[in-house]
């Protein structure tokens, strides 16, 4: 069987607590390096060509152009890079566009943490399929566009959600990735109320990137406890 490479990966967002909450994935994870965070277009040509990434998460509304522009820059192509595309930009126009430009994935803001590792779960499958076969058969092309348009169903809507707080409150767990958090724990981190900590703790156990364990004290009721999935 052969050895998996480290794949370089590259940031492209402006958003800084979400840059890191991604670099931590990466560095978290045993396949992925981190090449690099770029917060602008400018930035982000200037360390493709430095580093040589094989995989960007790219934003698509930077300050100084759109992240669709780069998937179709020769750049791209020349340095063999793939894209994760990482988006608020909802229009098919968009969607289209990154799709006919060769993108690994599409995924809407705010951003599921379960779907995107997945995503790179996927890619890191598909980049190691590719240096595995040197020539393919039908049934092995069928296997290379399974892996990337592998079905993902969403188990929760994003309706009444907003972007930074869901941030704010996934951001805990992936720093803390083993620990249990109480709903008071939350508030305490956050700042949040109750309330709004419960109903998006709740959110994020519906998408499947947080799972509930029970606390069963002495006296009273058990307490939910949630951690990472």
């Amino acid at each position: 069987m052969m050895q998996a490479e480290i794949i370089d990966v590259m940031i492209v967002e402006d958003e800084n607590r979400l840059a890191q909450l991604y670099a931590e994935l990466i560095d978290n994870h045993p396949w992925l390096r981190l090449a690099g965070v770029a917060t602008t277009l400018r930035e982000a040509r200037e360390l493709i060509e430095a580093k040589r990434p094989q995989l960007l998460l790219l934003d698509n509304y930077l300050p100084d152009g759109q992240g669709i522009s780069l998937i179709e820059n020769d750049l791209l192509k020349k340095t063999h890079c793939s894209v994760i595309f990482i988006t608020a930009a909802s229009d098919m126009n968009t969607c289209s566009q990154a799709i006919r430009c060769g993108a690994f994935d599409y995924i809407l803001k705010p951003v599921s943490w379960n779907r995107l590792q997945q995503s790179l779960e996927r890619f890191i499958q598909f980049s190691q399929t590719q240096r595995a076969w040197k020539v393919v058969d039908q049934q092995n092309v069928d296997s290379l566009y399974q892996l990337q348009a592998k079905d993902f169903t969403p188990k929760a809507g994003n309706k009444g959600i907003e972007e930074n707080t869901l941030n704010l409150v996934e951001g805990i767990f992936i720093q803390e990735s083993g620990r249990c958090y109480s709903v008071d724990e939350v508030v305490s981190e956050t700042g949040l109320s109750k309330t709004t900590a419960r109903r998006y703790l709740e959110h994020c156990v519906q998408k499947g990137d947080l799972k509930v364990e029970m606390l069963y004290g002495k006296i009273g009721h058990p307490r939910r406890m949630y951690r990472r999935a």
